[in-house]
């Protein structure tokens, strides 16, 4: 306080005084309490000028520094020199300042409410310190100086970090190292350093090619490879820096994208093939990746891969002959290489290499041709075709590997023609006899051919019109390239010998053998004399059954050229619109038109060819390399039925028309398919169910069993136009028929049903048996083995010498009566009947006469058997040679006239009945496969009502003459 003021306060008094008695005691009072408390409170409270605190958040304690102490220089005085209250200037400030000691001056600062660190950090206001006055009931309270108070709010680490994102993706490139392919970031809501920043990241996935660093930036540690993981899905964590983790993971998804490569793309390596789907798609969404090259044009070639296939493809394996049959060849070929069977069994020894009938020929082997297979001197216009498969052999290239050769017997060692390899040279041999020709004239013609020695099947057709010869290979046309001269063989009365794999050496040895041996593979090695192939049927016999094929050529772009091979194994498409060969490309497909197709891989390739625009450096497109998966297909069960027993006269087998052996006959080919019962489960039973299918045979064997057939006495019968109308050929010998050649079900049904069997002394046969059995391609699928037992109904003579109850029991011709064929004769000679047919007649007729008087009679002796027992063993009965007589019982004497004339007349009636019962079950049998059970039923009724019979009566055969 300034010493000015202060003498002021004597007379302030003074003047208060006096005025307050002159103006009122209220008044006067106030004023000299003011002027006492200015008397005794003569200083202001001290505090610092300014303060700095810390308070932790959710707390309420504020640390000041310097502490909180106001100071008085009135002190020791009461009130005055006392501190009572610190009071804080600010609007809605959280805090508030209390007195703790008085005296002291001792203060503290602390908060009203929750400090938020998040909310606010930091607070600055208003502080002042108030005494206590001149009393306790003086309001006149001095106030120190204003102090600053600046407070900070101490956070704790209450939240968790949290990603920014709750997933991250990037796309890298392979091959490449990134330094930083994405960065994550993790935010915490504390509001301070140490707890609101992230210190650091931790990627929690382990075993991954990534790393991050305390950024948040990820990067790869190695380079990635699109074909070993397309895509990458990682987990990262944050730390704030109080080592708190984040409350969740975020995800990371790095996609590997593949460099651009000019290729092509979005194509199946493996496409299934089911049988008789017919042409299917192979590349329906190919396309050219060309990774923005400049190209100007562009050269597909497609390539099916079929060599390691049956014959190098996919082909009929049907029989040589049914095949040229098929193509429209020429009749007349000779088979060289057929299945082995009982009447071509040359084939039996040699090696078969699969199904198909390929010979394999290791060099060791060969087999003779029976003579008079092949005619013994060719013409001068012959055809020799086969398949082959050769390559060369090591350490035998200097010696000739022989195909077919036909060489002298025994004695010389003379080669008449030959087809033989010699150094991967292709050679054929014919030399003329002296007899044919006496000039030089050419002998051997020669043919080089990388193909001859490459390990692939190659279709081979040698066609003589002498003296030119011309070879074609797979279609082609090949002229020899070296023609030779010789002179004719002399003429000699040596047999010949013709073999194939080997050569026969019957000459100029100690011991004949085989010499130049084949190292390879052949198959329908034919030969046919005096004709010659077509190129239309040489190009049928050698046609692949699958391929390369193109759906709707006329979508196909104006721009686009294509080519096929021959065998539709690879195609060319050229253009120079990338689009345009990505639609040709995707419309290729395959197709294989064999109802029963060779299963297994077929190897598909696909190059490509770039032209650029300019120098520029073109870019290399990848071969595609795909295969073709044909699915095994469903197997056939081919079932032969009809009847397989029965009876027919002599006179029928006798006949121009001979026997119909399978008139009824029926061929059904199946295939079992399985079926569900509607139940889901997997443990559920599956039923199968036999569906019919259409399919072609290749040939039908009819054997003959127990023998083979006598030319002298019988024989097998077909008209030829029967064959003919239905395209089919057959051969005939004694051991059987065999009909052959490509046709549907029905038509050889139809002809099995016209085969009939003769035989001119029937007497002496009792039964003849047949066997059928049919393939469909060449033997791969063969039906059941259908038997047929065909018998003769002899015919039984009575005579004078027979007795009558052996009569009652041979009924067996009876049949002839009720056979349709003599049903049919009847019909057709309804006029003028045939002898045969009147015999028959005549016959039956006379039976049942013989029968109902023989059963009259037994009747008749079983009534007066006991009481003249031993009259009717003197009887006896005569039989007369012209006609059949039965003697009459003397005790007849004793029967009454009209009762016995009735009772014949009904048996009679009662026999005729029985008797055509008889007959029309016997001729029945022959139709009806329950024929033994009706033969059964038959003779256990025969031998019930015989052992009746003999119980009631009994005959004395030693009085009757024979």
């Amino acid at each position: 306080m300034q010493p000015g003021r202060l003498c002021w306060v004597p007379l302030l008094l003074a003047l208060g005084v006096g005025s307050g008695s002159g103006g009122g005691g209220s008044g006067g009072g106030s004023r000299r309490r003011r002027l006492l408390a200015a008397k005794v409170n003569k200083h202001k409270p001290w505090i610092e000028t300014s303060y700095h605190g810390v308070i932790t958040e959710n707390n309420d304690t504020v640390i000041l520094d310097p502490p909180l102490v106001a100071l008085d220089k009135d002190a020791p005085v009461p009130f005055a020199g006392e501190i009572c209250a610190f009071k804080i200037h600010g609007q809605e400030l959280p805090f508030e300042a209390v007195v703790l000691n008085k005296t002291s001056g001792e203060g503290r600062l602390r908060a009203k409410s929750p400090i938020d660190c998040e909310l606010q950090k930091e607070y600055t206001f208003i502080i002042q310190a108030y005494d206590c006055g001149a009393g306790p009931r003086e309001t006149a309270w001095k106030k120190s100086h204003k102090a600053v108070v600046h407070i900070q709010v101490k956070d704790i680490n209450e939240f968790a970090p949290t990603f920014k994102e709750p997933a991250y993706k990037a796309i890298v490139t392979e091959g490449k190292i990134y330094d930083s392919i994405l960065q994550v970031e993790a935010i915490d809501e504390d509001c301070s350093p140490q707890y609101s920043q992230i210190c650091n990241y931790e990627i929690v996935t382990t075993d991954v090619p990534f790393a991050i660093d305390r950024n948040g930036n990820i990067r790869n540690t190695e380079k990635l490879s699109y074909d070993k993981q397309h895509q990458y899905e990682i987990l990262v964590t944050a730390y704030d820096c109080g080592q708190k983790p984040a409350a969740q993971d975020t995800l990371v998804q790095v996609d590997v994208k593949p460099v651009c490569k000019p290729g092509w793309q979005d194509w199946t390596k493996r496409i299934e093939y089911q049988p008789g789907s017919g042409s299917m798609p192979l590349f329906p969404s190919i396309h050219l990746e060309t990774c923005d090259g400049a190209v100007s044009s562009l050269l597909v070639t497609a390539e099916l891969q079929t060599n390691y296939i049956g014959k190098g493809c996919d082909r009929e394996t049907y029989s040589e002959k049914s095949l040229q049959k098929l193509c429209g060849a020429s009749s007349g070929i000779i088979d060289l290489l057929p299945s082995p069977s009982a009447t071509t069994n040359w084939t039996a020894g040699l090696l078969v290499d699969g199904s198909e009938m390929i010979f394999k020929f290791d060099g060791r082997q060969g087999a003779k041709i029976p003579d008079g297979i092949v005619p013994k001197n060719l013409t001068d216009q012959f055809t020799i075709t086969m398949w082959m498969k050769h390559g060369p052999s090591p350490g035998v290239r200097a010696e000739k590997e022989t195909i077919l050769c036909n060489s002298d017997k025994t004695e010389m060692n003379r080669h008449h023609y030959a087809l033989y390899v010699h150094n991967c040279r292709l050679v054929f041999l014919l030399r003329k006899d002296f007899d044919q020709a006496d000039t030089f004239r050419p002998a051997e013609f020669h043919w080089k051919l990388d193909q001859i020695c490459d390990k692939e099947w190659h279709y081979y057709v040698i066609n003589v019109e002498f003296p030119v010869v011309t070879l074609y290979m797979d279609g082609a046309t090949y002229e020899p390239y070296l023609v030779t001269n010789d002179w004719p063989i002399h003429p000699s009365h040596i047999a010949m010998q013709l073999t194939v794999g080997a050569c026969w050496q019957g000459g100029e040895v100690a011991k004949p053998r085989f010499a130049q041996f084949f190292h390879g593979s052949l198959a329908s090695l034919t030969i046919r004399p005096g004709k010659m192939d077509s190129q239309k049927v040489i190009s049928c016999l050698q046609a692949c059954k699958e391929g390369l094929d193109i759906n709707s050529l006329e979508s196909l772009g104006q721009g686009i050229k294509y080519h096929f091979n021959p065998s539709q194994s690879i195609l060319v498409m050229e253009g120079d619109d990338i689009e345009n060969i990505n639609r040709a490309l995707q419309k290729v497909s395959y197709i294989n038109s064999r109802q029963f197709p060779t299963a297994g891989v077929r190897r598909l390739r696909v190059s490509s060819k770039v032209q650029c625009f300019g120098e520029d450096v073109c870019i290399s497109i990848p071969d595609v390399d795909a295969y073709v998966m044909v699915l095994q297909a469903i197997e056939p069960q081919i079932t032969l039925r009809g009847t397989d027993r029965f009876w027919r006269p002599a006179a029928q087998f006798e006949s121009a028309r001979g026997v119909v052996l399978f008139p009824d006959i029926k061929i059904v080919s199946t295939f079992t398919k399985a079926e569900g019962t509607g139940d889901t489960k997997a443990t559920a039973p599956r039923s199968a169910v036999l569906e019919e299918m259409l399919h072609n045979l290749d040939f039908c064997d009819i054997l003959v069993l127990g023998g083979d057939l006598d030319p002298r006495q019988e024989c097998l019968e077909l008209n030829h136009s029967e064959l003919h109308q239905r395209h089919l050929d057959a051969t005939n010998s004694t051991a059987g028929y065999s009909i052959y050649g490509v046709g549907s079900m029905s038509r050889y049904e139809q002809v099995l049903r016209h085969l009939r069997y003769r035989n001119w002394r029937p007497t002496s046969l009792e039964a003849r048996r047949f066997r059928i059995k049919c393939s469909e391609l060449n033997g791969r699928y063969t039906s059941n083995e259908f038997n047929l037992e065909v018998s003769v109904l002899h015919e039984v003579r009575v005579s004078d010498k027979e007795h009558v109850n052996h009569l009652i029991v041979q009924p067996p011709f009876l049949q002839s009566v009720h056979h349709p064929e003599s049903r049919s004769s009847l019909q057709r000679s309804s006029v003028v009947p045939s002898i045969a047919t009147v015999v028959i007649i005549i016959s039956v007729c006379m039976l049942v006469f013989v029968v109902a008087m023989g059963v009259y009679r037994v009747r008749i002796a079983h009534q007066h058997f006991i009481q003249e027992s031993e009259a009717a063993k003197e009887a006896e009965m005569d039989w007369d040679d012209s006609a059949l007589t039965i003697t009459v019982n003397p005790m007849e004497k004793h029967e009454e006239p009209g009762h016995g004339e009735d009772e014949t007349e009904g048996e009679e009636e009662e026999e005729e009945e029985e008797a055509d019962k008889d007959i029309s079950s016997s001729s029945s049998d022959s139709e009806d496969t329950g024929e033994e059970e009706e033969e059964d039923g038959l003779g256990r009724g025969g031998r019930e009502q015989s052992g009746v019979r003999q119980a009631q009566l009994e005959w004395d055969d030693s009085t009757l003459p024979y």
